[in-house]
């Protein structure tokens, strides 16, 4: 498989390229082999990021890990395209797909059902109105990364939610 490696503000040791190849490697079973893996290394302050996007048929296949070492981040990367997948092939067999970039015995394999959403509580509360700004500080309070509220300017269910930067986001319903 071809692997396309960066990095920004970071440079691409052969320590990093072959932690990344190893890791990523396990995924070879998993893909024909023209599937190209293209990988970004970056560094934010203390942050050591990596992203992986995997180009398949009908879409990508897409992870970005953050911690504070970057072998820690190539560890859970490839946990989570694992998990991705998974999910990804029990798409292609309900809609009875082409397999596309995916090897034919990943597909035929038994599809393991222990990725199944399952809800496993449901909350009840009630919602007074409030305005974004009051519902980001409730947020805060609560130590959530969203909050769910009636927007008191509109009379409709909003969403606030935390985003990098110490920045928020509001969502909205279109009408």
């Amino acid at each position: 498989m071809p692997y396309t490696i960066s990095g920004k503000n970071i440079e691409v040791t052969e320590g990093l390229r072959n932690a990344v190849m190893d890791k990523l490697g396990k995924l070879e079973r998993y893909f024909t082999p023209e599937t190209e893996i293209i990988v970004t290394l970056s560094v934010e302050k203390e942050r050591q990021k990596i992203e992986v996007t995997i180009p398949v048929k009908g879409g990508i296949i897409r992870s970005e890990q953050v911690s504070n070492d970057m072998y820690v981040s190539i560890d859970l990367v490839e946990e989570v395209i694992e998990r991705q997948l998974r999910k990804y092939k029990n798409k292609i067999i309900d809609k009875h797909q082409d397999g596309g970039n995916f090897r034919k015995e990943f597909i035929d394999k038994e599809v393991e059902d222990d990725e199944e959403i399952k809800i496993i509580r449901t909350k009840h509360f009630g919602m007074k109105p409030m305005f974004p700004e009051d519902a980001c500080v409730q947020m805060e309070l609560l130590g959530h990364n969203f909050f769910v509220f009636r927007n008191a300017e509109t009379d409709e269910v909003n969403v606030v939610y935390k985003r990098k930067g110490n920045t928020y986001g509001l969502i909205e319903p279109e009408v």
